[in-house]
């Protein structure tokens, strides 16, 4: 590929046009918006209502486990954790096989608040996935893990 000096506004259009990311970003950002609006009257955003749900395991994860599957680093996982855990939706404990490392827990009250928050996330994932022209959300995920 050659350098471009000067990029024309047809290179912005294709750029608009065919940018997985551009593309993807949006979409995210819809998506976000649409679940952070249905999730709103529970006092929760969409990203903390995944946060949630990704401690609703039987053993209690730690936090490099949790940040992995929320593709999110150790630091931004601990600046996510307060708001929730000031609110007494879960609980942080030293990790009894290793004291340096950290397990956490959902409490009674962040299992009922989940509980409450699961009928939005259905209603409104049921009313994103019919969005999709093709109806093919499984291809859309797996498209989607390929690319993470």
């Amino acid at each position: 590929m050659g350098i471009v000096v000067n990029p024309t506004f047809e290179t912005t259009l294709q750029v608009r046009d065919s940018c997985l990311c551009l593309h993807v970003q949006r979409a995210a950002r819809a998506l976000a918006r649409r679940f952070d609006e249905a999730l709103r009257p529970l006092g929760l955003t969409n990203g903390q209502f995944s946060l949630l749900m990704s401690l609703n395991r039987p053993k209690p994860p730690g936090m490099a486990a949790v940040a992995l599957l929320l593709a999110m680093d150790r630091t931004t996982l601990t600046a996510a954790l307060k708001p929730l855990r000031r609110r007494g939706l879960l609980k942080i404990t030293a990790d009894p096989e290793d004291g340096r490392g950290r397990r956490m827990t959902l409490t009674a009250k962040g299992r009922r608040l989940l509980a409450r928050a699961v009928p939005v996330w259905r209603s409104t994932h049921t009313t994103v996935e019919a969005l999709l022209r093709d109806g093919d959300s499984d291809r859309l995920r797996n498209n989607l893990r390929a690319l993470s």
